[in-house]
């Protein structure tokens, strides 16, 4: 009876447990559509999101979000670009020719960086990244470029770490097979486990690209912040993470609404972005 009684208790505590989470994205949803819909059908969801002008002091005041939808657009394409075929190769290192003993160093490392705080990767970018960008380029050196190299080495943890289950997660017949047929084990791996792991790498991708999309004190260090249309990777630029961060301490009214909804764009690609990833899960399900 009191074991029935417990087992009762527990279950109750795994239920409400897994509603918390449920409802806390329902009240996430509420209150970033509730804030932000109304401001979108009220200023124009064309002017809103095509706009290329966010001048929230001028009369009448402007809140096109264009440059910064593309900001966020280009620094994470530039650290797709880097941080992909690093973080793919890397796993692969890893799973199919790393030795054991490298291998103890080496994915400590990698599991070490997806624990270290984005504000840090923003300082090491800062006194690092910055100076070499603007030796080579001259300008201030923070810029899309600046900003993708660091977003690159960011999703790097992300990618590897999901890419190389993936690719353990390929049958040993897959690979014994292509041996038996002549195939070397370079070619084994290239040619038959990396494709036959491709939905897990896909999957990390995309959930490097959410990390990347999403990320915010870091950008804000190395971007320029300059809410204008990005004009060249050289240039500074404005996400729209980094916007919502250094405006909402100060504004107000129309202002703080327009924040508010350039929360809501973002939460959209957010939801995007997850939507393919279980797209892709379950077609890896299948």
């Amino acid at each position: 009876m009191k074991s029935k009684s417990l087992e009762g208790f527990m279950k109750g505590v795994f239920i409400v447990s897994a509603m918390m989470s449920i409802i806390a994205i329902f009240l996430i949803c509420y209150f970033i559509f509730s804030g932000g819909i109304p401001f979108i059908a009220e200023y124009g969801a064309k002017n809103f999101l095509l706009g290329t002008q966010w001048k929230p002091s001028n009369t009448p005041a402007s809140f096109g979000i264009l440059p910064m939808i593309l900001g966020s657009v280009y620094v994470t394409l530039g650290a797709i670009i880097i941080g992909v075929p690093i973080g793919i190769l890397t796993a692969t290192y890893l799973a199919k020719f790393c030795g054991n003993k490298l291998y103890k160093f080496l994915k400590p490392s990698i599991n070490l960086m997806s624990g270290i705080p984005s504000i840090v990767y923003g300082f090491f970018a800062l006194t690092v990244i910055v100076p070499i960008m603007r030796d080579l380029f001259g300008g201030t050196g923070m810029n899309i470029a600046t900003a993708s190299i660091l977003l690159g080495i960011m999703i790097l943890p992300t990618i590897i770490g999901m890419s190389e289950a993936s690719i353990r997660a390929v049958p040993q017949s897959y690979y014994e097979g292509s041996v038996a047929l002549g195939a070397t084990h370079e070619r084994a791996v290239m040619s038959v486990i990396l494709p036959a792991a491709r939905s897990g790498i896909l999957s990390s991708v995309i959930l490097g690209i959410g990390r990347a999309i999403g990320e915010t004190m870091a950008v804000i260090l190395v971007a320029g912040n300059q809410a204008r249309m990005p004009k060249g990777i050289l240039k500074g630029v404005r996400t729209m993470t980094t916007n919502i961060v250094i405006e909402m301490a100060y504004a107000a009214d129309q202002h703080r609404e327009a924040l508010i909804a350039t929360a809501a764009i973002l939460f959209i690609f957010i939801l995007i972005i997850n939507a393919l990833f279980m797209i892709v899960k379950r077609r890896s399900a299948n």
